[in-house]
């Protein structure tokens, strides 16, 4: 008896075993992952154009210039031509037009001197070379377009209206040709802006906005690149009612 009992015991703990419900995991599930986020295309780099770099050392202060000798390569070169032979040593900065609020531009160059002045230039528009008449950017002064001698002038505050305008808008489908941009010394280009003019002088258009001093361009020499200019503290304030500047003329 007692081991048919013990049978017994051993048979229902076996069977209670057998039927007991399977343990369940407590452990969460893996995460799903995620897609992988497409790689963004990296942004090309802006193309680095060769510059030349020139110094013009004025009676009141440096002027440092940026000559784009791949994007105007005929500006440029004409430029340098009057550089290298010294043509612009001596010659003055005469025109200063002020439109207020930080616009306007100065002038400069031989004047139209035979003696200094080389055979004109075929015309370089912006159109052309992507260039803009933006904020310290030097172009060249000119009559009809083709005339360019040696004459140019440095923007102050940006004259887009002196850029090569779309056909049927209205403006000169040619505008000026420019080559480059102040890379220092813009304190000593608004020095200039700001000095006193003779309310009688100048023909035509420019009656009123020559230099009663005229400021001396004591050299003009190829030089390295400086360190940049200081930002301004602020920049200009919206142009003038009437952006569109004079027409820069001279040879």
């Amino acid at each position: 008896m007692a081991i048919g009992y013990k049978m017994a015991i051993i048979a229902a703990a076996m069977l209670l075993g057998s039927t007991a419900p399977a343990q369940t995991s407590t452990a969460a599930p893996p995460a799903a992952t995620a897609p992988a986020a497409p790689a963004v295309p990296a942004t090309p780099a802006a193309p680095q154009y060769r510059l030349q770099y020139v110094t013009l050392t004025t009676a009141l202060g440096n002027i440092v210039l940026a000559l784009e000798v791949e994007r105007a390569p005929i500006s440029a070169a004409n430029f340098l031509r009057y550089v290298d032979n010294r043509r612009f040593d001596g010659v003055n900065f005469y025109r200063a037009l002020d439109m207020g609020r930080g616009y306007g531009l100065i002038q400069g160059g031989p004047s139209g001197n035979p003696r200094l002045s080389y055979p004109p230039i075929a015309h370089e528009p912006t159109s052309r070379t992507g260039l803009s008449h933006s904020d310290g950017a030097i172009s060249f002064a000119r009559a009809a377009p083709g005339s360019a001698q040696g004459d140019f002038f440095i923007i102050l505050g940006g004259l887009p209206s002196l850029d090569a305008q779309p056909a049927g808008s209205g403006g000169d489908p040619d505008g000026f040709a420019v080559f480059g941009h102040v890379a220092a010394g813009m304190d000593v280009v608004r020095t200039i802006l700001s000095q006193p003019t003779d309310p009688n002088a100048g023909p035509g258009v420019m009656r009123g906005q020559m230099l009663a001093a005229p400021v001396r361009i004591l050299t003009a020499r190829r030089s390295a690149a400086p360190p940049p200019d200081a930002p301004p503290a602020a920049p200009p304030a919206s142009p003038p009612a009437s952006s569109a500047a004079p027409a820069p003329t001279g040879g």
